[in-house]
């Protein structure tokens, strides 16, 4: 069952003694499910993405008597809108010379008002429902906002994104969890290689339930990198992580025999180099006046 947001849940509003102009955020997956603050909406199967984003930051709005901005990272369109709405429920887009100055007040302000823990626990309760679409659509919403607004490497970023890679596990699609978890194994190798043995045999777990060769191929190479980048530190300590090690070492040994040679000279980067996070998908920079986020006073569509 999915959340929607309406003015009798005081629990989904920001502090009234809020600073001003906190940043609310609104996601749209790409098969249109809408996110906002850490609530998946309910569309009723008419409603557009940004009609529901535009109704529930007015309410906001209206709540608090006041202007309220909003970031929405739109994956139908690969972009990155941002927002004035005003109680009246108008809208306007704005550039990103207009927006909020970043900083670490700001941002320590808005995660006060709407605390990524929170948004976790309810991304747990829709797993533990068995709702993996919900929480999975909750967790890459989450993730995409902490990144966007703290970077790939930040710790709570990180935590988002292994939590994102658990649930494409469960939802049986491998390869993405793959790809997620191998990010993650692939950062902490940069920043904190003591604690990153985990999280490349999270990635091993997924890559082990691949059947492209050429993933299998490509994938398998980082992973090795990085089991013997901690097997040189030192921090190959744990049977099971040996274990795994050489299994990555043993497929690729038996499946690279079949792959034409530009697949298996395709070596991945040593642990520590190249971005940080090179799978995700790049989003447009804000425009002004787009179209499907601008709307004049009136009564709202809700």
């Amino acid at each position: 069952m999915t959340s929607s947001l309406t003015p009798r849940d005081r629990g989904n509003l920001p502090e009234l003694s809020a600073p001003p102009l906190i940043r609310l955020d609104a996601y749209v997956a790409e098969d249109g499910s809408t996110v906002v603050n850490g609530h998946l909406l309910e569309m009723g199967g008419i409603r557009r993405p940004n009609e529901a984003i535009l109704d529930a930051v007015a309410m906001f709005a209206r709540t608090l008597g006041a202007p309220v901005a909003a970031t929405v990272i739109d994956r139908t369109v690969m972009q990155v809108a941002r927002l004035r709405v005003y109680p009246d429920g108008s809208s306007r887009t704005i550039g990103d010379e207009e927006d909020l100055p970043p900083g670490r007040e700001r941002t320590a302000a808005e995660e006060a008002a709407f605390p990524p823990l929170a948004r976790v626990e309810r991304i747990i309760q829709h797993a533990q429902r068995d709702e993996l679409h919900a929480a999975f659509v909750l967790a890459s919403a989450l993730r995409e906002h902490l990144t966007l607004r703290r970077g790939a490497e930040d710790e709570l970023a990180l935590e988002a994104r292994a939590i994102e890679a658990y649930l494409a596990f469960l939802r049986g699609d491998y390869l993405l969890s793959t790809m997620l978890a191998l990010t993650v194994a692939r950062i902490r190798c940069r920043t904190d290689l003591s604690r990153a043995a985990p999280e490349v045999a999270r990635a091993t777990a997924a890559w082990q339930r691949l059947w492209d060769e050429a993933q299998i191929a490509t994938r398998g190479q980082e992973l090795l990198h990085m089991w013997e980048h901690l097997s040189a530190a030192g921090l190959l300590l744990e049977p099971s992580h040996q274990a795994m090690a050489q299994a990555v070492r043993t497929r690729l040994e038996r499946g690279t025999a079949s792959l034409p040679p530009e697949v298996t000279a395709r070596e991945a980067l040593p642990p520590g180099e190249g971005p940080a996070a090179p799978e995700d998908k790049p989003l447009k920079p804000t425009r002004r006046g787009l179209r499907r986020f601008t709307r004049r006073p009136g009564p709202s569509t809700e």
